[in-house]
């Protein structure tokens, strides 16, 4: 599971977690995998934040399948769950949906460096804590 923050930070040279997720992408040789909620998310900050050039070349490694987005009915219904579970924290649905598919995917790890939300949530189906990508590594 890929969160937006890892996203934006290999994309926008001055952010302060560029050189930490520019290696952990390099290495990386899993399939990255996100929701249409981060992919949104992502999109937003580039034109807002970001230059057309991240833009685009983000749009590019859509198209060549870089990134997987799933997405199902389940998944929303377990991601509007995990967001009121956790809405003292308070977690937005993108970081709930993120929750809610790596239980649909039986997964973990997070690729993230929003420590505050993914440290306090917990894996939907049990477990002490998501093992958040790259510090964990």
């Amino acid at each position: 599971m890929v969160d937006t923050s890892v996203v934006y930070a290999v994309l926008d040279g001055a952010d302060t977690g560029h050189a930490q997720a520019a290696k952990w992408i390099r290495a990386n040789t899993e399939q990255l995998v996100t929701t249409p909620l981060a992919l949104a998310e992502i999109d937003h900050l580039l034109h807002a934040r970001g230059t057309r050039a991240a833009a685009a070349h983000f749009r590019e490694e859509l198209g060549r399948g870089s990134i997987e987005v799933l997405w199902s009915p389940a998944i929303l219904e377990a991601a509007l769950a995990v967001a009121e579970q956790y809405s003292d924290l308070p977690l937005g649905l993108t970081d709930a949906s993120l929750v809610a598919l790596a239980e649909a995917a039986g997964a973990v790890a997070v690729a993230s460096f929003d420590q505050r939300h993914f440290r306090a949530v917990r894996p939907i189906s049990g477990g002490s804590a998501f093992r958040l990508l790259p510090a964990d590594e």
